[in-house]
């Protein structure tokens, strides 16, 4: 029996999307997403939706249905999982992680590998080096046999960034704050700028965040003169919370890098374990393989998943506490 999703339920947009994909694609169960994206400025499908289940189907060889630019209804029908290597073009800048958050989970269960081209730093979206820094790093504690190489950066609008990650199978240990990784570092990345830019939003970022982490594992300038796009960004962690700023022509290279550094300095203010950008992508996992952990907060994309978890009979438990932070277990 096929499985209907309001799409424009709780946060409404691409998460949702993302996330009903890759849950059908592990329950093996047929879902009908309508109403898709309903009350965004411009409704329905966009370009970066559809690379997104493209790189799901493509783990399960699913029949797909309104796969196109405005749909605002998608219907989704698995089958086996299997290993597939692959290669996805979301054919603008659209974010790279986001297509990845999705591909991910799939992944885990059969292996494989993609390769995905567009945009790896986008704003309002995780950075691709939140991704390998921060999600993977954590995953990769868990038990998580993951790869990620970035072949080429790419910013808006040109993208033309492209990213490879490759994942054996296996089982992750329970999700749990006694592995996250107790590391703290900064990537300052460019591409075509000249290298003094990436230099002074590392120098920036370092000068707000040492004096809080102490002398930090990783400062790393990341360069790019190849590709058709330029910009950078600046991405700041220490375990498993980060920060992350977009550079923009006119913009100083040193206020990039203190932004970034100073989105870090507010998670790390607030109690809990994991950032509230991190939280809602590890639902998934929690609900998988079981575990625990606190988040700054409960935000609208995590009350999405949790809803979409439910819809598939994966109950994840939120509780409130006192300081603020919210828990998640299963």
């Amino acid at each position: 029996m096929t499985l209907e999703l309001d799409g424009s339920r709780h946060e409404g947009g691409g998460q949702l999307v993302r996330t009903a994909i890759a849950l059908a694609a592990l329950a093996g169960r047929e879902v009908a997403i309508v109403r898709v994206r309903a009350g965004r400025e411009t409704p329905g499908l966009r370009p970066q939706h559809l690379a997104a289940v493209r790189a799901v189907a493509g783990c399960c060889g699913a029949r797909v249905e309104g796969l196109a630019v405005g749909s605002d209804r998608l219907a989704f029908s698995p089958g086996p999982l299997r290993r597939a290597d692959q290669r996805v073009d979301v054919g603008t800048a659209g974010g790279v992680p986001l297509v990845l958050q999705a591909w991910l989970p799939v992944a885990l269960e059969a292996g494989g590998s993609i390769t995905v081209t567009g945009g790896t730093e986008v704003a309002l979206g995780p950075t691709v080096d939140f991704l390998d820094r921060v999600l993977l790093r954590l995953l990769r504690a868990h038990g998580a046999r993951v790869s990620l190489g970035i072949l080429r950066r790419g910013y808006v609008p040109r993208g033309g960034g492209e990213v490879r990650v490759a994942v054996e199978p296996g089982r992750l240990a329970p999700i749990g704050s006694r592995h996250v990784p107790a590391s703290a570092g900064i990537v300052s990345a460019a591409a075509n700028l000249p290298r003094h830019v990436p230099e002074r939003q590392l120098a920036a970022a370092r000068a707000v965040l040492e004096p809080v982490t102490g002398p930090l594992d990783e400062a790393v300038v990341d360069l790019r003169e190849d590709g058709p796009s330029t910009g950078s960004s600046v991405t700041c962690w220490s375990k498993a919370k980060a920060g992350s700023a977009m550079g923009r022509q006119g913009l100083p290279a040193e206020r990039v890098g203190r932004a970034a550094a100073d989105a870090l300095l507010a998670e790390l203010a607030q109690p809990g374990e994991v950032d509230h950008h991190l939280a809602d992508q590890l639902l998934v996992y929690l609900a998988r393989y079981g575990g625990s952990f606190t988040a700054t907060a409960c935000t609208r994309h995590a009350e999405t998943v949790q809803w979409l978890l439910g819809e598939f009979d994966l109950p994840v438990e939120y509780a409130p506490r006192p300081d603020g932070s919210a828990r998640f277990s299963a």
